[in-house]
């Protein structure tokens, strides 16, 4: 049967802004032996699925530096200390980037998003009957294009990586299965 791993000693390495390094030394219970871990410690993040009343889905455009290309994504975006809840963060993000508001906003799914090396959650959530009501206020570090696509395209979007992040592809999983039942 597997056992949690023991934690002996923590230290954070560095605190980077969006990510701190943190190294445990980990016994392992099958061995006894002590390991190094290293975990990255991310805050929560929240995806929007945005639909508006006539069946289209409020995607974003933006430049990604990991991978220094454009890239087609939900809106979405960390959760600050402020934000109560997933949802309220997902409401405020939507907001920010698109103008967009919405009803019948709820949590539909949640991943983790890399268990291995990281500690956050991802939460998707559904947002209904979305209107642009705002003019988007982009943080400093953001330069987005609004995109409205019709909601039924976006199983192509994933099958022909037009949508190729992975926590998006994710988001869209759970939206679809939702859809099904």
């Amino acid at each position: 049967m597997l056992k949690p791993w023991p934690v002996l000693r923590s230290t954070t390495l560095g605190d980077f802004r969006v990510f701190k390094i943190r190294r445990d030394v980990k016994v392992s219970p099958r061995t006894g032996q002590e390991l190094d871990f290293h975990v990255l410690e991310c805050p929560d993040w929240v995806n929007v699925v945005a639909l508006t009343e006539d069946g289209m889905a409020v995607l974003v455009e933006q430049y990604r530096h990991g991978t220094d290309s454009m890239d087609l994504e939900l809106p979405g975006g960390v959760m600050d200390g402020t934000d109560p809840s997933p949802v309220e963060t997902a409401v405020r993000e939507l907001r920010e980037e698109t103008g967009y508001e919405g009803a019948n906003a709820r949590l539909i799914g949640q991943v983790a998003p890399n268990p291995a090396i990281l500690n956050n959650t991802c939460f998707t959530v559904l947002i209904e009957d979305c209107v642009q009501r705002r003019t988007p206020q982009f943080d400093a570090g953001e330069d987005l294009v609004t995109r409205l696509v019709p909601a039924r395209q976006l199983p192509e979007l994933v099958a022909t990586r037009q949508i190729r992040h992975s926590l998006m592809v994710a988001a869209l999983y759970q939206y679809e299965l939702l859809r099904r039942r």
